[in-house]
This record gives structure tokens, sequence and C-alpha cells, in this order.
């Protein structure tokens, strides 16, 4: 997500908005982005969903270049009526929550460097662009999110952003959705990262259950490794029932319950593949005996 603890002194906008400056990427910027295009679009076909596909056959992005934001902006305004603005990193909340309600994607300006292709803490221009342009192409996730963004303002005056930001989180950024040929991927989080795009679907680690609302909205997850869970919707459909929920009555009632660990399974689920837990299992041993 764009928002938390921003970085840095505030930018002279108010909107935190800056030029992309696309004049002034450098070679080695483009080489980085030649790299991390070319190595996801190979893994992505037969993984990512047909949205995600559909958006990146129309989008001006290629592997040659970093994409102009002016130049993507000319087919997605149209198109969904969204536009990319570029911004210097993480953002307040308010502020993230307005560009989303008013239709505007903030997008890292900068790039991740050549040995941080695999892992980078702070979204860069690869990951947003990459990873949620295309999805933003599609009607159904064009008005989610904004649908978020006005929800995220009302959050966080209630004081509850923690489980809208939860329910953002395991689907624009970490969801999967089924399709008749199976399991596929439409979080950014995963379509912009190549080891995850594997253990997404892969791996017989993580468990894989079907998307309910309140279960979600009280499950705590994973910003430093591969998620210990994924949910997965029957349809991108289904998530505009979600733009049209009133949450203050689930508000108060998830409130009352005690957080879910990123991998709880309760027998109220509907799990698609039990997870083993291994990779988690193995990676916590490692960290106790360091």
């Amino acid at each position: 997500m764009k928002h938390g603890a921003a970085a840095g002194a505030q930018p002279q906008r108010a909107d935190w908005t800056i030029d992309q400056g696309w004049a002034n990427y450098s070679a080695q910027d483009h080489v980085v982005w030649r790299t991390l295009f070319e190595r996801q679009s190979a893994l992505l076909p037969g993984r990512a969903c047909d949205a995600f596909v559909d958006g990146m056959r129309r989008l001006p992005m290629e592997a040659t270049a970093i994409p102009d934001f002016r130049v993507l902006n000319e087919v997605l305004l149209p198109r969904t009526g969204w536009q990319i603005v570029a911004v210097p990193g993480l953002l307040p909340d308010e502020v993230f929550f307005e560009h989303l309600a008013q239709r505007r994607f903030p997008a890292g300006q900068f790039i991740r460097r050549a040995d941080q292709l695999d892992y980078l803490e702070e979204p860069d221009v690869f990951h947003d662009v990459f990873g949620h342009v295309p999805m933003l192409m599609n009607p159904v996730i064009a008005d989610f999110v904004q649908a978020y963004g006005v929800g995220g303002l009302r959050a966080r005056q209630l004081g509850v952003l923690q489980h809208l930001a939860r329910v953002y989180w395991y689907t624009v950024e970490f969801g999967l959705v089924r399709q008749a040929d199976g399991l596929r991927i439409y979080g950014s989080g995963i379509a912009s990262s190549f080891t995850e795009s594997v253990f997404a679907l892969d791996d017989a680690s993580p468990n894989r259950i079907a998307f309910d609302l309140e279960r979600v909205m009280r499950t705590d997850y994973r910003i430093d490794d591969f998620q210990e869970s994924y949910f997965v919707l029957d349809s991108l459909d289904d998530l505009l029932a979600l733009a049209n929920i009133d949450f203050a009555p689930l508000y108060a009632k998830v409130q009352a319950d005690a957080a879910l660990q990123p991998g709880d399974v309760l027998p109220t689920d509907r799990v698609l593949q039990r997870g083993t837990g291994t990779y988690h299992t193995a990676r916590s041993a490692q960290a106790c005996s360091a």
C-alpha cells in the first residue's frame, strides 16, 4: 500500500504529487525496468487473471523503458476515469485516500536498484505501475479502489482504519481469483513479484481460503515476507458488492472480536487448499537460531 509513515519532509504541493521527471531516468534505471518487466511478462501467462492480461494488452507499457505517466493516462483516463500521479514515496493516510477517492492513483516515481530486484520495502514505479495499473483498466477494480478511498477517509475518522486496510491488502495487493481454468493472480503485490507469483499459486505452504469480508477484516497480514494465507474471490465481480456496503456495522462487530493471525484457519472457513505452513515454520526456526 502507498500510505503509512511518510519519509522525509512534506513536498511543496499539498497533495504530495511531484513531476515524474521522465527525462531524468538513467540508462540503468531503464535496464532495471526492462529486467523486471521481461521476467514478469514471461512468468505471468497462465498465472495472472484475464483482467490483468487484458489491461496489459491495452496499455502502452513495454520492456524498453519506464513508462511515461502522461502517455499511460491517455489510455487509462478515457477507459475508467483513473489517472496516475507521481509521488515521492509513502503518503500520509488522508492524502492517499483522497487521491483514490478522486480516481488518482499515486505511483512512486523512483525505481529500485539492480541489487533489489526481488524485494523492496517501499513500493516503486515497477510495483505501482506494472502491478496496479493493468487492473485499473478493469471497471470493477476501478470502482472498488475508488470506493476504498472514500471508505478510507471515513474509517480514519472512526479510528478503525486497520480493519479496512486488511481488506485492501488481501484484495488489491495480494488477492487471488478463481477462473474456469484455475486460481489466478489479481493482486498487485503478487503480480509484481517474481518469487511470490510462484509461491502464491504453486507452493504447498500457504492457505488458500474463500474470501469472506468479516473474516478478512479480522486477519493480520505479513508485510515482510510471503503471505501465510491468500483469500480467493469466486469472481472479480464480487468486489462490486463490497464497494456498496455500509461498513459501519461491520466495524463495530469485528472490533469486538480478537484479531486473527495470518496463518489461522477457522472451522467456519471455506478452505480451498489447506497449507502445510512449512515455509513460515522454517523461517521462524531460522530466526530463532540466528
